[in-house]
């Protein structure tokens, strides 16, 4: 489209790769200097820059910048790339020191509180079914 988004209904890839991970994050385990893993929550779009250059990346980054037009989770673009997550992690991090990715980390200090998570479950048993019978509490 015009304005550099793909058509709707269109997947931005195709099927798996048969292409081995440590042959795209060339034998890369750890993506960040610190060697500590990307959480899985993080989430990514991609810059002006990034969409700039897309047509100029490797098969995977493409995809991944593509993909991320809209802010979307490290696990969500391994799911939906169909990429081991810890490919995704390395070239999320690729991505991000060449200025095409802005990634933003969840805060780990922040406590989580477990009546989110309650008020969560309870909303979601609160949804009917298909058939319109509400779930039991427990």
């Amino acid at each position: 489209m015009a304005d550099g988004s793909p058509p709707p209904g269109s997947d931005p890839v195709g099927p798996a790769s048969a292409v081995r991970p440590f042959l795209v994050t060339a034998g890369r385990v750890a993506p960040s200097a610190a060697g500590r893993p990307v959480p899985v929550e993080t989430q990514v779009v991609a810059t002006a820059e990034g969409l700039v250059v897309l047509d100029r990346l490797s098969f995977e980054q493409h995809d991944i910048v593509a993909a991320c037009r809209q802010p979307q989770s490290i696990a969500e673009l391994a799911a939906r790339l169909r990429l081991h997550l810890n490919v995704v992690r390395v070239l999320a991090e690729d991505l991000r020191a060449a200025g095409q990715l802005t990634v933003h980390v969840p805060d780990s200090g922040v406590t989580h509180d477990a009546s989110v998570l309650r008020r969560v479950i309870d909303g979601l048993r609160a949804i009917p079914d298909s058939r319109g019978v509400l779930r039991d509490s427990d």
